[in-house]
């Protein structure tokens, strides 16, 4: 028997008792004649006193020659401390040693277990099995377990079917880049590691199934970022016969019910709502951090013939001018504003960052002041309702510049003014997205969710007249702390509309039969109207959690090159197998010609 007790269990009322506890020697205090060990476990840690009269010289001559991180059997008997230690659940206890067993030991550590600093994130994904013992990145994982009993428990009392859908699939366009594997057996063809389960749940509702759900692995060959991995996990959920409004209902339920298992705090009130248009007019954003104010401000009927060219010359290129107000304008000295302009210059196009500050007596100091008559300036700046001590920020572009600027700098601002409730939770419904968002890259219009989302009735005449920036989708995104953490939509049940959509994504009749071919032949044989949503599991954790990066809720995830610096993937092959690789593309190649 390696253990009678875990290491969080024993109390004063186990005094006396003969005890076999197991565990990692998390730290050894040598003082003189009495060597105290902490053994630790994933439940908790426990005092074990080695006494040189009592144990015998032998024992206590090896328990001091005990390391961190080695593993150890010790028996012996529960004794009260002379000293309690409130800061753990057994600090009322110790336990006194007859016997101690190494059980195996270990190397030099890379780093310390019990270190709470910044360590090099390299160093901890590399030694991945050694972090998780530290108690923040253990909690993390327990918290995850934490929360994925709750999401089960929660489906399967509300009649969800938990069904698999394939790993192995065909590649399908929009979205991010596919991870492709090539097919043996099907010389030349490929699978593609789905995006996400949304042809497979829709097929299941057709399917008859109802309701279904899913924590399902999803894979995206994209840019990684603080929150976003190459392989992710992703609770999925369907259901037929319903309306947006049941679905809402539904996710929020759920989504309480998980936020209250996890961080224990529980959330009464109905969650906000949102239109997309808002969002972004005011917050810049499609998923706005509530946790502060600071709305963009919308200057351009101000502006439009103010004599100031730069503000005039968007505006009648069917650009607009907006703003955002920040306090503590003293802290912004002319190298913090350049350094912020140069922010919006870098990372968004914008061609420049006007300000107008108002110091602590009145003073307004704005280079763009000098352009503006009197009276002009006193209705901008009475629409901004800038006070003493604040600061206008403002942005005269194309309209996608100009909100992805402000949207990022409010944020930014957020952060540096210490302008965010840290301790606050802001849970946010944004409905009603477009259907269809133009891409300049591509030069023709992309689904902004995905071409399978569902179009408002009322919207659906802008189908026929081609105008196509009017139409919005019974489509829904949840928000908390800035963060999506889930989205879906309502989808369309009808196979004429779900044609004509992809006529209007640019996809010919050959085209949608070679890549949808198989949905539209589902659509063909009673179709339920059904929607869903799905929630992105670590990147939920992650914002109840309150940590910066999607890696510390994540047991083994990748760098933000895509690489486990653990196991050394991805890592070349065997040559035997490469080999079959090429002839596989050759065989492509062929075919092709």
């Amino acid at each position: 028997m390696y253990r009678n007790y875990k290491l969080n269990e024993l109390r004063m009322e186990n005094i006396g008792e003969e005890v076999v506890l197991s565990g990692w020697v998390s730290k050894v205090r040598d003082l003189g004649h009495f060597t105290f060990i902490d053994l630790r476990d994933r439940y908790g840690i426990t005092q074990i006193l080695v006494n040189e009269e009592v144990s015998g010289k032998e024992l206590f001559e090896e328990a001091r020659k005990l390391k961190n991180e080695w593993v150890i059997k010790v028996t012996g008997k529960v004794a009260e401390r002379s000293s309690k230690n409130k800061n753990i659940s057994t600090g009322d206890i110790e336990v006194e040693a007859k016997n101690i067993e190494i059980l195996s030991r270990s190397k030099q550590l890379p780093f310390e277990i019990d270190e709470t600093g910044n360590l090099n994130e390299n160093m901890r994904l590399t030694y991945r099995y050694l972090d998780i013992r530290r108690p923040r990145m253990l909690n993390n994982i327990i918290k995850r377990n934490d929360m994925l009993f709750s999401i089960r428990k929660f489906m399967n009392e509300n009649g969800f079917l938990d069904i698999d859908t394939p790993i192995l699939a065909k590649a399908t366009p929009e979205g991010a880049r596919d991870f492709v594997v090539p097919s043996r057996i099907n010389k030349g063809d490929f699978y593609a590691l789905p995006q996400s389960p949304q042809l497979f749940k829709q097929i299941l509702m057709v399917s008859g199934v109802d309701k279904y759900y899913q924590l399902a692995k999803c894979f995206r060959d994209e840019d990684l970022r603080a929150d976003r991995q190459p392989e992710f996990t992703q609770l999925d959920l369907e259901m037929s016969f319903i309306e947006q409004e049941d679905i809402l209902n539904v996710t929020e339920a759920l989504a309480k019910q998980v936020f209250k298992d996890v961080t224990g705090i529980e959330i009464t009130e109905n969650f906000e709502r949102m239109s997309y248009d808002d969002a972004m007019n005011f917050y810049g954003s499609d998923k706005p951090d509530l946790r502060f104010d600071m709305k963009l401000i919308d200057l351009s009927k101000e502006t439009e013939n103010c004599g100031f060219g730069v503000f005039e010359n968007a505006i009648k290129d069917g650009g607009n001018v907006k703003a955002i107000v920040a306090p503590n304008a003293e802290k912004f000295s002319r190298k913090y504003i350049k350094d912020l302009e140069d922010f919006v210059k870098t990372y968004f196009k914008a061609k420049g960052l006007a300000y107008i500050k108002i110091n602590e007596d009145g003073e307004i100091n704005s280079p763009i002041a000098k352009f503006f008559t009197e009276e002009k300036l006193a209705e901008i700046t009475q629409k901004l309702g800038i006070k003493n001590n604040e600061i206008a920020l403002v942005l005269a572009d194309k309209y996608k510049i100009v909100h992805d600027g402000l949207g990022a700098l409010r944020l930014k601002l957020g952060e540096e003014l210490e302008l965010i409730d840290k301790d606050s939770f802001k849970f946010l419904w944004v409905v009603d997205f477009p259907m269809f968002e133009w891409s300049e890259e591509e030069n023709r219009y992309k689904a902004q969710h995905h071409p399978f989302t569902s179009i408002k009735q009322e919207d659906r005449k802008y189908l026929d007249s081609n105008e196509l920036d009017k139409i919005k989708t019974n489509s829904y995104d949840m928000v908390l702390n800035g963060y999506e953490i889930g989205g879906g939509s309502i989808r369309i049940h009808e196979e004429e509309l779900q044609e004509k959509v992809f006529e209007k994504l640019g996809l010919s009749k050959e085209e949608q039969q070679e890549k949808f071919g198989f949905f539209l032949e589902v659509l063909k044989y009673g179709v339920p109207p059904h929607g869903g949503l799905a929630f992105g599991i670590d990147r939920w954790l992650m914002a109840m959690l309150k940590e910066n990066s999607i890696k510390e809720v994540i047991p083994f995830p990748k760098t933000n090159k895509g690489q486990d610096l653990m196991t050394g993937a991805p890592a070349e092959i065997e040559e035997n197998i490469l080999a079959e690789d090429l002839r596989l593309k050759l065989l492509e190649i062929e075919r092709e010609n």
